[in-house]
C-alpha cells in the first residue's frame, strides 16, 4: 500500500514491561512471538479492534531527531492508544479522532528516532504480517461458553469472522467480544474443536481442524500449523 503521513510517540521503557496486555488481548509479547516490535494504534486506525494483529512500516520524516539511514522499522498493532480529551489534539492528545497515530514500545521507536523526541512525524504503510508457524488459540470461558484469543495471525493480520466446530456439533458463528478475542455461547466439552477463520483484508477463509483435543482447558494455548499468508 502507498506511504501515507501520521506521527509517532512512544511509551514504556526499553525494557518494554508496560506493553504487556493490551487492548487486543495477546497478553505476554514476548511469549506468543510479539516482543518488543509493537504499537498502540488511535481509534481512526485501531478499528475496534478489527485492526488487531495488523503490520506497519514505519519510517521517521522531516525531523532532526530521525535516524539518517534507517529506511523503516515494522511493528505490528497489539494495543489501543485512547484519546485524551482534556489535551489539544495538536498538544497532547495525539490519539484523539481523527489523528492517525502509532504510540510504539519505546525499543521500536528506538529503532527510527531518538527517544528525547518525544514524538516525531512519520510516513507509514500497512504490510502483510510474516508469522513463523502456525495459528494459536488461547481459551478462556466455562462450560457454556468459551471465549478465544487469536494470536499469531500471518498475511492481514487481523480477522473479520470466526467459527468453531466441536466433533459432536456443526459450525458454529462466533462474535467478536474485544480486540482479537471471539466468543461462542454453547456447550464444547468433551468434543474436539475445530476453527474457521476469515481475514478482515483478504476475505480469505482458512480451517485449522481438530486444534484442541476433547479434553482441552481453559488457561491453555493450542498450536497449529495452518496460517495465512
Amino acid at each position: 500500500s502507498p506511504w501515507s503521513l501520521a506521527h509517532a510517540t512512544f511509551y514504556g521503557d526499553e525494557t518494554a514491561s508496560e506493553t504487556l496486555g493490551g487492548a487486543c488481548g495477546y497478553g505476554n509479547l514476548f511469549s506468543n512471538g510479539y516482543g518488543t516490535d509493537t504499537a498502540a494504534l488511535s481509534t481512526t486506525l485501531f478499528n475496534n479492534g478489527f485492526a488487531c494483529g495488523t503490520c506497519y512500516q514505519i519510517k521517521c520524516v522531516e525531523s532532526t531527531w530521525c535516524y539518517p539511514g534507517v529506511p523503516f522499522t515494522t511493528v505490528t498493532a497489539t494495543n489501543l492508544c485512547p484519546p485524551n480529551w482534556a489535551q489539544d489534539s495538536n498538544n497532547g492528545g495525539w490519539c484523539n479522532p481523527p489523528r492517525v497515530h502509532f504510540d510504539m514500545s519505546k525499543p521500536a521507536f528506538m529503532k527510527i528516532a531518538q527517544w528525547k523526541a518525544g514524538i516525531v512525524p512519520v510516513m507509514y504503510r500497512r504490510v502483510p504480517c510474516v508469522r513463523p508457524g502456525g495459528l494459536r488459540f488461547y481459551f478462556q470461558g466455562n462450560g457454556y461458553w468459551l471465549l478465544v484469543y487469536v494470536m499469531n495471525v500471518g498475511g492481514g493480520g487481523d480477522i473479520a469472522q470466526m467459527w468453531v466446530k466441536g466433533s459432536k456439533t456443526g459450525w458454529i458463528s462466533m462474535s467478536h467480544n474485544w480486540g482479537a478475542t471471539y466468543q461462542a455461547f454453547a456447550t464444547l466439552g468433551g468434543q474436539s474443536l475445530s476453527f474457521k477463520i476469515t481475514s478482515y483484508t483478504s476475505k480469505e477463509t482458512i480451517i485449522a481442524w481438530d486444534v484442541a483435543p476433547a479434553n482441552w482447558n481453559v488457561g491453555s494455548t493450542y498450536t497449529t500449523d495452518v496460517n495465512f499468508h
